[in-house]
């Protein structure tokens, strides 16, 4: 072999070590949307659960709990406030065991305790004082947040003597009751009412029958309205919380009446427990995300069925059960699932999605300790920003690992997209174009033109998309001096130009 073969050999090699971008035309159309979503799509959860709540050997809820968390933190208030407004959701697995200690008529009103036996989740019951609500509702004003506020649907009921896990008995409605007295007294103000968490179908530790469920969100839907009897001002009205299961599902929706339930929630936990070795193979499958649209679906056709005055809701998603991925929940490759969810829900007519959890766990948007961003809180920030209510069909022909999604723009006439890259190797090239079959209408934007185009390209730090640390158009995403999240600025890109994106990134 002759020098220049060397040489031929070499420039060979090194073309094949470089990832090809591949041509990609995706097609929108944009003169119809196919879906809606709420203007504060994006919610999180603010948990129960102690600083002992323990999974696989690690305890990573620290003080994010709700009788712990600092509320005075700066970060935790600014990460909220960058929303305007988010909504949060006041809940979780605990929340069948809180009572509230509104007459100051339980003694030893204390938070919860670790509990071998005879309790849900191995912890007691918690009790809820009013000096907390009073600080957790300033909290909720000073950042602007919409409230969720689960509300405890174990509370009367006793276990089954004859069926294991199984609760009977109706609602008991008087601990809520009180809990609204003292919070329109106070001029607090709830969005909306959920009742109970994971109670439905087989429930996790513990079900109620579906025509009981129905039976006691009538009774919540007529104590809202007697509590709040302004229609303008009335919250909504919320469940069952719970997996979906299509015969409980049905037979609940079926039997809960007219105009009872506001929005049917379910809960999102479709990549395992939080110990699965897989975890991070699913959030970069598109095979395996793509197969909770079927749930999505189903939820949506449920509802158009047998509650069409209602919308579907996603009130707690972590993809990872327990606590979330330990190695993965964190890290920007989290991203791909969380924005994949985002985006399927959407299209699937989801009125709101609900990460579980702001802080705390592994699945946290902001660290448990620091109250840091996780690279997740940016790419949700974004969506919130970018993303309008308005969802559009969007369609292309290129490789399964990209994935895109697109809304109308949020604040001006246009289009918006998310383009997530679930591949190592491939990079892409998008051309957009307008279906043709506008079916009378017209397009309120224009692709290709003299204007510049925004992008927002995310990356993680070196290439390893188990960094926690996250680019912006190549630049650190990172707290400011003055602890202040870090300004999301665009780069501005010839209209005329095909998009390009990047191998393993996130692009609006």
């Amino acid at each position: 072999m002759n020098f220049r073969s060397i040489t031929f050999f070499v420039v060979l090699l090194s073309c094949l070590l470089v990832s090809k971008a591949e041509k990609v035309e995706v097609v929108v159309e944009g003169a119809t949307p196919i879906a809606q979503t709420d203007e504060d799509f994006i919610c999180v959860t603010l948990d129960w659960w102690p600083t002992n709540k323990c999974d696989y050997d690690q305890c990573p809820w620290g003080q994010a709990g709700l009788f712990n968390l600092d509320l005075k933190n700066k970060i935790l208030e600014k990460a909220v406030k960058a929303f305007h407004p988010l909504r949060i959701r006041v809940g979780g697995s605990l929340q069948d065991q809180v009572v509230y200690n509104v007459r100051n008529n339980i003694e030893n009103c204390q938070p919860f305790q670790k509990q071998d036996k005879g309790f849900l989740f191995g912890f007691s019951i918690g009790c809820l004082d009013m000096k907390r609500w009073d600080e957790l509702n300033e909290f909720f004003n000073q950042t602007r947040a919409k409230v969720t506020f689960g509300l405890n649907a174990l509370i009367g009921r006793k276990e089954s003597e004859t069926e294991k896990t199984l609760w009977v008995g109706d609602w008991y409605s008087h601990n809520a009751r009180d809990l609204m007295s003292y919070t329109i007294s106070k001029g607090y103000k709830i969005d909306s009412y959920e009742l109970g968490n994971e109670l439905c179908g087989v429930g996790v530790s513990a079900r109620i029958e579906a025509k009981q469920y129905a039976k006691d969100m009538a009774t919540l839907k007529n104590l809202v309205k007697e509590m709040y009897p302004n229609p303008k001002t009335q919250p909504k009205v919320l469940g069952p919380g719970g997996f979906y299961d299509k015969k409980w599902f049905d037979t609940f929706l079926d039997a809960s009446g007219h105009d009872v339930i506001d929005g049917v929630t379910h809960h999102i936990y479709n990549l395992g427990p939080g110990n699965n070795p897989n975890v991070v193979h699913r959030v970069q499958d598109p095979f395996f995300l793509t197969q909770i649209a079927q749930t999505f679906k189903d939820v949506s056709n449920a509802i158009d069925k047998f509650a069409p005055w209602s919308g579907a809701w996603v009130s707690e998603s972590g993809g990872a059960y327990n606590s979330g991925g330990q190695l993965v929940s964190y890290t920007f490759a989290f991203g791909f699932w969380y924005l994949d969810q985002l985006g399927m829900t959407s299209v699937y007519n989801h009125k709101v999605y609900c990460r579980q959890a702001l802080t705390g766990g592994n699945y946290a948007l902001l660290n448990t300790t620091t109250f840091v961003p996780n690279p997740d809180y940016y790419g949700a920030l974004l969506w919130h920003r970018v993303m309008g209510s308005k969802v559009l069909s969007v369609m292309h022909k290129g490789s399964p690992y990209l994935r895109v999604y697109s809304h109308c723009a949020k604040k001006e006439a246009g289009v918006s997209f998310v383009f997530i890259n679930l591949s190592k190797n491939t990079s892409f090239e998008i051309d957009l174009f307008h279906d043709l079959n506008l079916n009378g209408g017209s397009p309120n934007f224009e692709f290709k033109g003299h204007k510049k185009r925004e992008e927002y390209h995310l990356i993680p730090k070196d290439g390893n998309i188990l960094s926690s640390i996250v680019l912006l158009n190549g630049t650190p995403l990172e707290l400011s001096d003055s602890l202040e999240i870090p300004e999301l600025k665009p780069k501005l890109v010839d209209g005329l130009k095909p998009i390009s994106i990047a191998t393993h990134s996130i692009a609006f």
